[in-house]
């Protein structure tokens, strides 16, 4: 198909970050917001990316970004969110660590702490943790998702419910603004579901790209967590969960 240097600029600059929106692409491009909206739209009808409120998605429909691609997402976010998480976590403590790239990034802001035993089925989080004495990692079994080094299946379920932590961190693809946490893989939503079931402090961290995102099968509902962090949320009616629910809300990005 044929496209436009600057729908071909685009895809690409979509390509690299995950997402574009409007009014940086109005100011790159130096055209109006409502080119913009009609070259998002023309993007959108050829299925070669997802239109969300103020901007696009890369890849298009509920298809998963590529990894290391998510690596890159927002990733001075994500440092900043798993730098407060590890705030919250003290030495001595157990906790599960599930798969993402939020989650890995509180694993290496808990690098410095001492006495943690982590039971994780991230292999990721598990080779950058397993070199530090001070830290006992426990690994779990089961089918190794060869996209992200993610441990799901029924093993995976089984092998978490044998634990009682002190806290959980957990990630999510997507939260829907009527509170919904959500993913892509049920085989990885199970295991996500037995780690909140089996932790006395349930953490998720999650930047605001994910209120922007959708994934179609249900790990639960923010009401389950203790704490949300995240770099902003902007959604009302998140922020009205979780003050109803005595969630704590923590903000990395000031005002």
């Amino acid at each position: 198909m044929f496209l436009s240097p600057r729908h071909s600029e685009i895809i690409q600059m979509a390509k690299d970050n995950g997402r574009v929106l409007v009014e940086d692409l109005a100011t790159h491009f130096s055209v109006t917001p409502q080119t913009i909206r009609k070259d998002l739209n023309d993007l959108c009808d050829q299925r070669l990316l997802t239109r969300v409120h103020g901007g696009a998605l890369f890849p298009s429909g509920i298809e998963n970004m590529e990894y290391e691609a998510r690596r890159k997402i927002a990733a001075d976010e994500k440092e900043a969110i798993g730098l407060a998480a590890a705030r919250l976590i003290p030495d001595n403590a157990s906790l599960f660590i599930n798969i993402g790239t939020t989650t890995e990034a509180v694993g290496k802001a808990l690098l410095d702490h001492a006495g943690l035993m982590v039971i994780t089925n991230n292999i990721n989080v598990a080779n950058r943790m397993r070199v530090y004495p001070s830290i006992e990692v426990v690994i779990a079994g089961g089918v190794v998702r060869g996209s992200d080094g993610g441990i799901v299946g029924e093993a995976a379920v089984d092998f978490i419910k044998q634990f009682k932590v002190d806290y959980a961190v957990i990630g999510a693809s997507a939260i829907d603004h009527d509170g919904a946490i959500l993913d892509f893989d049920f085989r990885e939503v199970k295991v996500a579901q037995a780690i909140i079931a089996n932790a006395r402090h349930v953490i998720l961290v999650s930047d605001q790209t994910k209120f922007e995102r959708t994934a179609p099968v249900r790990i639960g509902h923010l009401s389950q967590v203790d704490t949300f962090i995240t770099d902003k949320c902007n959604i009302a009616s998140v922020r009205k969960i979780c003050q109803e629910s005595e969630v704590e809300l923590i903000e990395t990005q000031r005002s």
